[in-house]
């Protein structure tokens, strides 16, 4: 994969999960595979494992092979590999940086930013490498989707090694949460040659009503070996900031749907984008201001 931090280096290396889901997802008989694979029930089969006592023994080497510094966490002793996986940083390990008219990330995580346009003669579109994405199957309704025509697709991709929990990027008022049952694709670029993951996979949004933002979408994208999803809120006033939710083991995304200006992006991030790398980003961290 090729990632850049902040300072504009580049630092991304394919690993050897990439090197196997290439594999996998590249051939018949892998696609074969993956069919079972992604269907619900093995991925709460997953989770059943990964929340027994049992599954301790994998924190360690974990820990170890990806350099996870433990030192900010609220604990450092877990039940369970899922108890680790969703484990809780202080709360100034993740500070929101600027002040309202400041967008910051939602988590940590690869950001790649897309804008929403007619592509092939298809409303509402953004590309993501050869796939085309129409924000109506996104959400399955073209009425929301009309409202963030000519705006932009914020894709953060999260790997294992990150930091599983999410927060909301405004101060606002939130909606009620939509669910949209799927499968479970990984969310490896690898995937997204293969198959429309983003519009396969199980999802869940909500939106929220801001005053410098206008509305924003946020949505959860649940993958490989995700089989929860955990929003804490229902509709309500939220800050900047403010833990949003969790997801469970394996790699997951957040897109946010951001409406014709509405917000001006950092420049590093559109460029690295156009160039095919994704950028490294952590939960409130500037990525862009109010217009």
């Amino acid at each position: 994969m090729k990632y850049r931090d902040r300072e504009g280096r580049d630092v991304g290396v394919e690993t050897g999960q990439d090197q196997f889901l290439k594999h996998l997802y590249g051939n018949a008989f892998g696609r074969a595979v993956i069919r079972i694979m992604i269907r619900p029930w093995v991925s709460r089969l997953g989770g059943y494992v990964l929340d027994s006592f049992i599954s301790k023994i994998g924190i360690r080497p974990f820990v170890k092979k990806n350099n996870i510094d433990l030192s900010m966490c609220e604990k450092t002793k877990f039940r369970s590999y899922n108890d680790f996986f969703t484990r809780k940083l202080r709360e100034e390990a993740r500070i929101p940086q600027g002040d309202e008219k400041t967008l910051i990330s939602p988590c940590d995580g690869k950001l790649s930013v897309y804008p929403i346009s007619d592509i092939a003669g298809r409303e509402n579109t953004f590309r993501i490498k050869d796939t085309l994405y129409t924000t109506s199957s996104l959400l399955r309704s073209g009425k929301l989707a009309k409202q963030y025509e000519g705006g932009m697709a914020l894709v953060f991709r999260l790997t294992v090694d990150d930091y599983h929990r999410y927060c909301y990027v405004a101060d606002g008022e939130k909606s009620q949460n939509y669910h949209i049952q799927g499968v479970f694709h990984t969310v490896n670029p690898v995937a997204n040659d293969v198959y429309p993951i983003y519009k396969e996979n199980t999802r869940e949004y909500s939106l929220l009503k801001t005053k410098r933002f206008k509305t924003i979408l946020m949505m959860e994208v649940g993958a490989l070996m995700v089989g929860r999803i955990t929003n804490y809120e229902e509709a309500g006033t939220v800050r900047k900031g403010q833990e949003k939710g969790k997801f469970e083991f394996g790699g997951s995304t957040i897109i946010l749907l951001l409406q014709k200006d509405a917000a001006v992006l950092d420049s590093d991030l559109i460029r690295n984008t156009e160039e095919g790398y994704e950028t490294i980003v952590k939960m409130g961290e500037r990525i862009g201001t109010a217009k």
